[in-house]
Protein backbone atom coordinates (compact mmCIF):
# COMPACT_ATOMS: atom_id res chain seq x y z
CA UNK A 1 0.00 0.00 0.00
CA UNK A 2 1.10 3.30 -1.06
CA UNK A 3 1.55 5.70 2.20
CA UNK A 4 0.68 9.33 1.98
CA UNK A 5 3.04 12.02 3.44
CA UNK A 6 1.61 14.20 6.17
CA UNK A 7 -0.83 16.18 5.08
CA UNK A 8 0.41 19.26 5.83
CA UNK A 9 0.69 22.80 3.66
CA UNK A 10 3.44 25.17 3.02
CA UNK A 11 1.98 27.20 6.18
CA UNK A 12 2.58 24.42 8.72
CA UNK A 13 -1.51 24.00 9.05
CA UNK A 14 -3.40 20.84 8.06
CA UNK A 15 -3.73 20.57 4.04
CA UNK A 16 -6.50 22.10 2.10
CA UNK A 17 -8.40 20.31 -0.57
CA UNK A 18 -7.28 21.74 -3.80
CA UNK A 19 -10.73 20.62 -6.21
CA UNK A 20 -13.31 17.22 -6.19
CA UNK A 21 -13.81 19.46 -9.96
CA UNK A 22 -11.99 17.95 -11.60
CA UNK A 23 -10.80 15.59 -9.14
CA UNK A 24 -7.15 16.47 -8.75
CA UNK A 25 -3.38 15.20 -6.92
CA UNK A 26 -1.23 12.15 -7.40
CA UNK A 27 -4.10 9.98 -5.52
CA UNK A 28 -6.90 11.41 -7.11
CA UNK A 29 -8.63 12.66 -3.74
CA UNK A 30 -8.73 16.20 -4.09
CA UNK A 31 -5.50 17.06 -2.36
CA UNK A 32 -2.24 18.01 -3.58
CA UNK A 33 -1.11 14.99 -1.23
CA UNK A 34 2.76 12.92 -1.99
CA UNK A 35 4.34 10.43 -1.08
CA UNK A 36 7.59 8.35 -2.12
CA UNK A 37 6.07 7.25 -5.45
CA UNK A 38 5.23 10.55 -6.72
CA UNK A 39 8.50 10.94 -8.43
CA UNK A 40 6.71 14.29 -10.25
CA UNK A 41 5.79 15.83 -7.02
CA UNK A 42 2.29 16.96 -7.69
CA UNK A 43 2.52 18.89 -4.79
CA UNK A 44 1.55 22.79 -5.71
CA UNK A 45 -2.41 23.62 -5.91
CA UNK A 46 -2.56 26.26 -8.70
CA UNK A 47 -5.25 28.22 -10.85
CA UNK A 48 -5.09 27.31 -14.49
CA UNK A 49 -4.94 30.13 -16.19
CA UNK A 50 -5.27 30.00 -20.29
CA UNK A 51 -1.28 31.68 -20.37
CA UNK A 52 -0.21 28.62 -18.44
CA UNK A 53 -2.16 26.10 -20.13
CA UNK A 54 -0.43 27.15 -23.22
CA UNK A 55 3.00 27.06 -21.69
CA UNK A 56 2.92 23.49 -20.23
CA UNK A 57 1.57 22.43 -24.04
CA UNK A 58 4.55 24.01 -25.23
CA UNK A 59 6.97 22.35 -23.11
CA UNK A 60 5.50 18.62 -23.34
CA UNK A 61 2.85 18.47 -21.03
CA UNK A 62 -0.57 19.35 -22.54
CA UNK A 63 -3.55 19.50 -19.48
CA UNK A 64 -6.16 21.12 -21.34
CA UNK A 65 -6.78 18.23 -24.15
CA UNK A 66 -9.58 16.13 -23.20
CA UNK A 67 -8.19 12.46 -22.84
CA UNK A 68 -11.05 10.27 -22.27
CA UNK A 69 -9.57 7.17 -22.61
CA UNK A 70 -8.05 8.31 -18.57
CA UNK A 71 -11.29 10.02 -17.54
CA UNK A 72 -9.79 13.17 -18.26
CA UNK A 73 -11.83 16.31 -19.39
CA UNK A 74 -8.73 18.46 -20.17
CA UNK A 75 -8.09 21.93 -17.70
CA UNK A 76 -9.97 25.25 -18.58
CA UNK A 77 -8.95 28.25 -16.88
CA UNK A 78 -10.27 28.87 -13.56
CA UNK A 79 -9.72 24.91 -12.89
CA UNK A 80 -7.80 23.79 -9.68
CA UNK A 81 -5.35 21.52 -10.01
CA UNK A 82 -1.71 19.66 -8.27
CA UNK A 83 1.07 20.60 -10.49
CA UNK A 84 4.37 19.55 -10.29
CA UNK A 85 6.13 21.38 -8.53
CA UNK A 86 9.03 21.63 -10.79
CA UNK A 87 6.97 22.70 -13.70
CA UNK A 88 5.89 25.52 -11.40
CA UNK A 89 9.05 26.67 -10.49
CA UNK A 90 9.78 26.35 -14.51
CA UNK A 91 6.79 28.27 -15.18
CA UNK A 92 7.97 31.12 -12.68
CA UNK A 93 11.31 31.44 -13.86
CA UNK A 94 9.90 31.68 -17.50
CA UNK A 95 7.23 34.53 -16.10
CA UNK A 96 4.03 32.69 -16.98
CA UNK A 97 3.18 30.57 -13.70
CA UNK A 98 -0.68 30.57 -12.36
CA UNK A 99 -1.62 31.43 -8.92
CA UNK A 100 -1.07 29.40 -5.99
CA UNK A 101 -3.66 28.16 -3.39
CA UNK A 102 -1.31 27.84 -0.53
CA UNK A 103 -3.16 25.84 2.33
CA UNK A 104 -4.09 23.40 -0.42
CA UNK A 105 -0.20 23.45 -1.14
CA UNK A 106 1.86 20.54 0.08
CA UNK A 107 5.19 21.14 2.26
CA UNK A 108 7.20 19.07 0.09
CA UNK A 109 6.91 21.56 -2.26
CA UNK A 110 9.14 23.53 -0.28
CA UNK A 111 12.28 21.08 -1.14
CA UNK A 112 11.76 22.48 -4.53
CA UNK A 113 10.38 25.87 -5.13
CA UNK A 114 11.15 28.34 -2.06
CA UNK A 115 8.29 29.72 0.18
CA UNK A 116 9.04 33.62 -1.51
CA UNK A 117 8.40 31.96 -4.98
CA UNK A 118 5.34 30.70 -3.56
CA UNK A 119 4.12 33.46 -1.70
CA UNK A 120 4.60 35.95 -4.76
CA UNK A 121 2.41 33.95 -6.59
CA UNK A 122 0.13 33.13 -3.86
CA UNK A 123 -4.12 34.15 -4.03
CA UNK A 124 -5.12 35.99 -1.48
CA UNK A 125 -6.42 33.68 1.90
Amino acid sequence: MIEKDDPVNVLGTPLQPCSNAPRTGFFRDGHCNTCAEDTGRHTVCAVMTAEFLAYSKYVGNDLSTPRPEFGFDGLRAGDRWCLCAARFLQAHEEGCAPRVLLPATHRATLDIVPIEVLRANALPE
